[in-house]
């Protein structure tokens, strides 16, 4: 779908469809609403009054102009109550007005920008909020099927985001762009973590790394096996020996020759498929493993959409990928091994292993001397207990990385909660063979994994942010249809713009 910016009025545009918006409660439309109630002689009125549209998040109405208006059909697109209205309101009726029109089999769209005016929303805001609503509103994952589904319909063809004021087209324009930008690395995300396990093998993943550094100037490099033996990564090769299918942790930086800039390091845990291993998992719902590498898919993302922004900041992103399976090399429960920095690992359960992947990582993060490293991860079925699909833990060492976190989760619709890291939780994983073991039982699961991780933090500024729950959307929602969400990849954008 192309996107273009017009300046003008929305009801003279000649598209297939024109969208236009309503608060919820509002009985006398105003702005662009009103001015296309007026030319159709008070028909959205009259289906207000009616009580058949009351503007709700959601709801949409359609009506056909019969020649009043150059376009023939005209949808009103409900914000829900003014009160509650942000940028996530503005993204998903931005959603719900693709898809409508999607079904209506519109090939031009024409629309205003939700809450730029009455909505009191910063315009370059709203117009990003309204091409990311868009975009991810009308994803779908068409994967391996020979033909595609029978209600398959085409998407829109161009959008045409309308403005009738010169004097905000370029904060429009500045918006249309960067709501491309970190659409096209949400989509990215959800394509990899959808794709089967035996079509996204780890060096599947790093073969979409490299493509993406050529399309964006990031620098690359992936280690394999034996690079990683020779760095001491015992901890993540104890969980990558397990598969005929080669490691790979993969390295992509943007801004590589420019010393002068504080570096911020994303690191992602890239299981690419997750048995549980020796510890297996039951055989139920065990095909969603495919989606355990969300968190490297996030980076990789990250680090093009830091690219095609060019964020004025050294970000490097780490992607340890490799598989988790039951075999003749498989690491065993009660099987100790060490690390880069010669710290040393119990394993309790060979189930824990995102964690192995990311202690070595973290430990391979400390070279840059990081301004702050951040790691996500799809790591414990309690962060799912504990928040459900609403929000992902974060854990930091540091209050000011927190809050950069937080902002960032408020400003993109990545929601986080922060967690605390107790000093109990490193008690509860003291190992009698090694430093430490990399489970601590049923008990406080999200916050000693946490904990693990921590230990292998070497002095820099540091979260954590545990994505179990929201990596794969069970229900449908105006921005997510089912499968992928691309989690992550929104909430980095925002950290690093705004650092």
């Amino acid at each position: 779908m192309k996107i273009e910016l017009q300046q003008g009025d929305i009801g003279q545009s000649a598209a297939d469809l024109i969208v236009v918006n309503l608060f919820q409660g509002v009985t006398a439309p105003g702005g662009a609403t009103g001015a296309v109630d007026r030319a159709l002689g008070g028909a959205i009125s009259d289906v207000i009054a009616a009580g058949d549209f009351a503007g709700k998040s959601g709801e949409t109405l359609v009506l056909y102009t019969r020649g009043a208006l150059p376009a023939p059909r005209v949808l009103v697109v409900g914000l829900g109550e003014a009160g509650k209205f942000d940028l996530q309101a503005a993204r998903n009726a931005a959603a719900t007005a693709g898809r409508k029109a999607r079904d209506l089999g519109a090939r031009t769209v024409a629309t205003i920008v939700h809450g730029a005016g009455i909505g009191g929303l910063d315009p370059a805001a709203a117009a990003a909020a309204l091409v990311e609503g868009t975009r991810l509103g009308l994803y779908r994952y068409i994967g391996y099927r020979s033909q595609p589904p029978k209600d398959w319909k085409p998407d829109p063809e161009t959008l045409i985001v309308v403005e009738r004021d010169a004097g905000r087209l370029a904060a429009f324009r500045a918006g249309v762009a960067r709501g491309e930008v970190v659409a096209q690395g949400v989509l990215l995300a959800r394509d990899m973590v959808n794709t089967p396990a035996n079509h996204m093998t780890p060096t599947i993943m790093a073969e979409r790394a490299a493509a993406l550094a050529r399309e964006t100037g990031l620098k690359f490099q992936a280690l394999g096996r034996a690079e990683c033996k020779a760095l001491g990564m015992g901890i993540f090769m104890a969980v990558a020996e397990e598969s005929e299918q080669e490691p790979q942790f993969i390295i992509l930086e943007h801004n590589a020759d420019r010393p002068d800039l504080p570096t911020v390091v994303l690191v992602g845990k890239g299981v690419t498929f997750d048995s549980g291993g020796i510890s297996i998992k039951p055989a139920e719902d065990m095909w969603k493993m495919k989606g355990d590498m969300a968190g490297a898919a996030a980076v990789i993302a990250a680090l093009g959409v830091a690219a095609r922004l060019n964020v004025p900041l050294h970000v490097v992103g780490l992607a340890p990928c490799a598989e988790n399976l039951p075999g003749g090399r498989s690491q065993k429960p009660g099987d100790v091994f060490t690390g880069m920095k010669g710290k040393t690992m119990e394993v309790i359960s060979t189930d824990a292993e995102g964690r192995m992947l990311l202690a070595d990582a973290l430990a391979y993060a400390a070279r840059y001397n990081p301004a702050a490293v951040v790691d996500i991860a799809t790591l414990t079925g309690a962060q799912a207990i504990a928040l459900g699909p609403q929000a992902a833990a974060v854990f930091s060492n540091n209050d000011e990385l927190a809050n950069r976190l937080l902002a960032a989760a408020d400003a993109s619709g990545d929601r986080l909660w922060r967690l605390p890291l107790y000093e109990e939780y490193a008690e509860a994983i003291k190992s009698q063979v090694a430093d430490v073991k990399n489970s601590a039982g049923r008990y406080a699961g999200i916050g000693t994994s946490a904990k693990f991780l921590e230990h292998f933090t070497e002095g820099y500024p540091w979260a954590h942010v545990d994505m179990a729950s929201m990596s794969l959307a069970e229900e449908e929602k105006p921005t997510q249809p089912k499968g992928a969400t691309g989690y992550g990849v929104r909430l980095f954008a925002a950290l690093l713009e705004r650092w």
